[in-house]
Formats: structure tokens, C-alpha cells, sequence
């Protein structure tokens, strides 16, 4: 697998309030974890994305949720913001582009301000009940952070980012994402608020681990300019 060797990577979605939640309590609670870990965005694909990922060959793993579960994540959600002392405003989406608020983060990232524009995005949804697929709200959330506006307003309608963004979709895909939040480190996957703590026990394991490696010896069996041996298929620790 692919994603074997690839940094940890948190996929978040914009959309969801279970991945605002997780986001709050991961830099609450852990922030050692959130510094190293790859913030991916998960978003659901409009009709031209979707068109774009079948023509490259992939598919987005979403069902429509249900009116039961629906009302279910309104109490669910509500429970755990009252439990914790959060103000949460419901906000409500009307014809949503999801790529609109995801996109415009590839723009914040790539100026240096992605976990800015991630805080500000929840914050706008969450906090205000601000619909963040209009892009007027995200003109001002770029201007707020000192970005340009009409980049961020504009993303979904780049072509590049367009490409991008389902070049995120088969991430999505191959890493076997199937909600969020979803978090990846190597072969272990951990969906969901309850498990962020797992998934935080699992980096700082590794992490520990690593200052705990000796150095390296020269000439090493396997390691010098002599081996004939470069490795194995199952790898080293």
C-alpha cells in the first residue's frame, strides 16, 4: 500500500461537525500530534468533480445519510458541544459546493495559512452558523487572514485546483477513507472523535520510539558499503 510509507494524515472535512470536534480536541488535547500530522481535506465531489474522478478511473465512497441519522448527529453533536462547554451554531446549507471551502484551503495552504484558514473556516460554520460554500463568506474569510480573496472565492472554478482536488479523491480512495474524521499512519486507520485518542497513543509511540533508536553503526551488517543485502519486503521495525 501506498500510504504505507507516507506521513500520518488526518483527514478533515469542513462539512462535518464531528470533524470540528476532533479538530478542537486534537489541538487542545494533543498538540504535539497535530504538529505532525498531514491535514488532508475530505469533501464530497460535485458533478464535475465526480466526472473528473471517473475519467481518472476512481470513485468517492459516499452514501446519503438518512433522515434517522440525520436527527441522530443534531442531538449526538449538540450532547457532546453542551458536555464540553462549546457555543455551537447549526448552520444551514443551502445547495452546497463543498469544493468551494476545500479548494480555497489548497489556496491558504499553499500561502502559508492552511491551519489558519482550517480555524477560521470552523469558526465561520460552527461557531456563526455561516454558510462557508458561498464565496463571499470565504472572500472574507481570506481577507481576515491577509490572502487574497478573489483566489480563495475563486478556487472551484481553477482548473489546477479542480485537478488537485481529485487528485485528493483518490488519496481519499486509496487510503480507504470512508468518513471522517479518518486518521491514516502507515497500515493502521482510526475513524471517528472516539478514537483520536488512540490514533495520539499510536504517533506518540512511534515518536518515542524513534529518540530511542541508536545511531547507526558504519559498516553495520546491512547498512555499509559492503552489503549485498539492501533490505527486505517487510521492512525494519
Amino acid at each position: 500500500m501506498a500510504g504505507a510509507k507516507r506521513a500520518p494524515r488526518l483527514y478533515f472535512s469542513l462539512r462535518s461537525p464531528y470533524s470540528w470536534l476532533a479538530y478542537r480536541e486534537l489541538l487542545e488535547r494533543f498538540p504535539d500530534v497535530a504538529a505532525v500530522v498531514e491535514w488532508r481535506p475530505f469533501f464530497e465531489p460535485d458533478a464535475e468533480s465526480e466526472r473528473l474522478l471517473a475519467d481518472a478511473g476512481g470513485s468517492f465512497p459516499y452514501t446519503p445519510m438518512s433522515r434517522a441519522k440525520h436527527l441522530y448527529v443534531l442531538q449526538d453533536v449538540g450532547r457532546i458541544a453542551k458536555e464540553r462547554g462549546i457555543a455551537l451554531t447549526w448552520p444551514v446549507d443551502r445547495e452546497p459546493v463543498w469544493e468551494v471551502p476545500h479548494l480555497a484551503y489548497l489556496v491558504a495552504l499553499r500561502e502559508g495559512a492552511g491551519p489558519e484558514f482550517i480555524a477560521a473556516a470552523y469558526r465561520a460554520r460552527w461557531e456563526r452558523g455561516q454558510d462557508i460554500c458561498d464565496r463571499s463568506v470565504i472572500a472574507r474569510i481570506a481577507d481576515g487572514l491577509g490572502l487574497d480573496p478573489e483566489a480563495l472565492a475563486g478556487a472551484s472554478q481553477d482548473p489546477r485546483l479542480r485537478a488537485e482536488g481529485v487528485r485528493l479523491l483518490q488519496d481519499i480512495e486509496e487510503d480507504g477513507v470512508f468518513g471522517v474524521p479518518f486518521f491514516v499512519h502507515r497500515f493502521s486507520r482510526f475513524w471517528g472523535l472516539d478514537r483520536l485518542p488512540e490514533f495520539a497513543a499510536h504517533i506518540r509511540g512511534g515518536l518515542a520510539a524513534a529518540q530511542r533508536l541508536p545511531a547507526p553503526v558504519p559498516d553495520a551488517v546491512g547498512m555499509g558499503p559492503r552489503s549485498t543485502d539492501d533490505g527486505h519486503a517487510g521492512g525494519c521495525g
